[in-house]
């Protein structure tokens, strides 16, 4: 959900500046300004309106002993409830490198946030490496959702994903549901729950 402004005010999509940004080794840079943003705001109104929020960390971070370390301190310095940080990583950066991975979500988890795998059911192995993670949510990837109402395949990965997610005891998210009738299938499903278009447009942040 990351936006930018350029020199004029006009808004930059991450599909815009996000690939730009991994090739030049600049996501650490990135996750480290939004994680900070993100505690400062949720300090501010963590007491009068508790919530979760999802953050996003990148592959690039996900690898780095100091990025861990630096989120622990911020964590520390804002005084924000782990509990109600979940932080969102994609099944593709985690199955890179699943030791990092593993580390990172181990060491957060145990300060009591929650993680979200992301993206998933876009890599060929994903049901074996999910029981190695330790994750509380799953997020699944919305190129199976976006057509499901008019695509049985699809349909049926959803409805597999969803149901191997809550035999593991995990909360599935689906991705890019833009309309009434995927949200119908989705919730005769019973998947947890959905974002998307049709659930509401991003706005912007400051915590409430």
């Amino acid at each position: 959900m990351l936006r930018l402004l350029d020199e004029g005010e006009r808004i930059i999509l991450p599909s815009e500046f996000i690939p730009a940004a991994e090739r030049y080794g600049q996501m650490g840079a990135i996750d480290r300004w939004v994680i900070s943003a993100c505690l400062d705001a949720i300090g501010t109104h963590q007491a009068s309106q508790p919530a979760t929020y999802a953050i996003n960390v990148s592959g690039q971070s996900l690898g780095e002993a100091e990025f861990l370390d630096f989120v622990v301190a911020r964590l520390k310095e804002t005084g924000v409830p782990p509990a109600a940080l979940c932080f969102e990583v994609t099944e593709t950066a985690a199955i890179a490198d699943i030791a990092h991975a593993r580390r990172f979500i181990a060491t957060l988890k145990a300060l009591g946030c929650h993680f979200a795998l992301d993206d998933f059911g876009s890599g060929l192995s994903s049901f074996g490496y999910l029981q190695t993670l330790p994750v509380d949510y799953l997020k699944i990837d919305g190129r199976f959702i976006k057509d499901m109402v008019d695509n049985p395949i699809d349909r049926a990965m959803v409805e597999s994903i969803h149901r191997i997610g809550h035999v593991m005891g995990l909360k599935t998210i689906a991705e890019w549901v833009e309309n009434t009738a995927t949200l119908d299938i989705l919730k005769t499903m019973g998947v947890d729950y959905a974002q998307g278009f049709g659930i509401a447009r991003p706005r912007p942040f400051d915590g409430r």
